[in-house]
């Protein structure tokens, strides 16, 4: 990999969600809840993945600031997780936040 593919980026915030003994498809039925469309990202998010890991599910976001991410948070995210999403995740995600100082294509 060249060196201009690797660039610092300002103020990029990073997420990881994951979510003891998630699965599949409480992550699909959750996703259609809390984001735009099928395969749209909520305003000011650059990056999403998400699979199965060590007892669960993970998800893992990029947005383009801390503050576009408190937003989709606190006027999406809980709103829509504190009311209930069929079939989605039962509980709140154990959480980690990045301040990105890489972003790698």
């Amino acid at each position: 990999m060249s060196a201009e593919n690797v660039r610092t980026r300002q103020g990029q915030y990073g997420v990881v969600h994951f979510f003891p003994g998630g699965t599949k498809d409480q992550y699909e039925a959750s996703i259609a809840a809390v984001h735009p469309g099928e395969g749209l990202l909520p305003d000011g998010q650059i990056f999403h993945a998400a699979g199965p890991s060590s007892g669960g599910w993970t998800i893992m976001a990029v947005h383009n600031s801390k503050e576009s991410w408190e937003n989709f948070r606190d006027s999406i995210l809980l709103p829509r997780m504190q009311a209930g999403i069929e079939g989605g995740f039962a509980s709140q995600p154990e959480e980690t936040v990045i301040d990105l100082y890489k972003v790698m294509p």
